[in-house]
């Protein structure tokens, strides 16, 4: 595991410059140390083949040693395998086991969908977060899960027939124009948003940050409002959009919220999770407050949550 200083030096220096602007010195070096290592290997259990206890007596068959994660019920943290080693796995075959990092599940479990529901899911692919909303709709109500690039969207099929979520219904398209085509057709909407992937920085891969400029950050803040203002459009009144990234910069969140509580008629509602890595957001407004971060760690890859609602 590298030092603080050694990351520093690894990583771009203007976006660890941007670090030292958004935050503390104290929470730079926890994201710094947060990027420092390896990450522990999590997995979801996909309920509608499977439930907790069964996977965690496989595991134990098969000498594999894990954590339980307070804040979900249906994740676990495995602390003496890694992926390729999971994935030889009768479970991961039959698809009663999805690997994703435990960041990547908050977005879903803050939407909170329901069985019955009509669900729009605007940025979908590989699909662990659409098929995370399946097993919570325990299958019966309606998803649509729009992805533009084509070669991910048979990725995102696949996994959907994997993890035997029925209620897909799968869209190659820009997610842009989903709004005006299914306008106030949706009761909620996830929009994890393309984003330039701050928090899944590590020091000792540089393939996960090589493409970073501050020119990128900018031009994909121009999407995400677009797609933002696409998922406004497709949700209907009183209904509920959840917006999450995977990165750490104010410019792609918060940013994003300050322009959305302007341009469109929502509020930010409150989230109550308390999930381990989380801090406070530093802002005077309250309403920026009730969304959350996650910083990178050796468990948690850096994310950023809000809730909104459609007034």
């Amino acid at each position: 595991m590298l030092s603080v200083l050694e990351v520093k030096k690894k990583l771009p220096n203007e976006f660890v410059d941007e670090l030292y602007e958004n935050y503390s010195p104290l929470t730079v070096d926890r994201i710094l140390a947060g990027m420092s290592g390896e990450r522990n290997t999590t997995l979801r259990v996909n309920t509608l083949k499977s439930d907790i206890y069964e996977i965690m007596n496989m595991l134990k068959e098969n000498a594999i040693k894990f954590d339980r994660v307070p804040w979900y019920n249906d994740a676990l943290v495995i602390k003496n395998a890694n992926e390729k080693e999971l994935q030889k796995l009768d479970i991961y075959e039959e698809g009663k086991i999805y690997l994703q990092s435990l960041s990547s599940m908050v977005p879903p479990i803050v939407l909170k969908p329901k069985p019955g529901e009509k669900v729009l899911d605007l940025t979908a692919a590989p699909g662990s977060k659409t098929t995370q909303i399946a097993a919570m709709m325990q299958n019966s109500g309606y998803i649509l899960a729009n992805e533009l690039d084509a070669l991910r969207c048979e990725r995102l099929k696949f996994n959907v027939e994997k993890q035997g979520a029925k209620i897909i219904e799968i869209n190659n398209g820009r997610g842009e124009s989903i709004g005006k085509k299914y306008e106030e057709y949706f009761d909620k909407v996830l929009l994890d948003a393309p984003c330039s992937g701050e928090g899944r920085f590590l020091a000792n891969d540089p393939k996960t940050y090589r493409s970073w400029s501050v020119k990128t950050v900018k031009e994909l803040s121009k999407l995400q409002k677009k797609l933002l203002k696409s998922a406004y459009q497709a949700v209907k009144k009183g209904g509920e959009i959840v917006y999450s990234t995977c990165t750490l910069n104010k410019e792609e969140n918060e940013n994003i919220l300050k322009w959305a509580i302007e341009e469109l008629n929502i509020k930010l509602l409150d989230i109550n999770l308390n999930i381990k890595n989380s801090i406070e957001i530093s802002e005077n407004n309250a309403d920026l407050k009730k969304a959350i971060r996650i910083l990178p760690s050796k468990e948690t890859e850096g994310f950023f949550i809000a809730r909104l609602k459609k007034i």
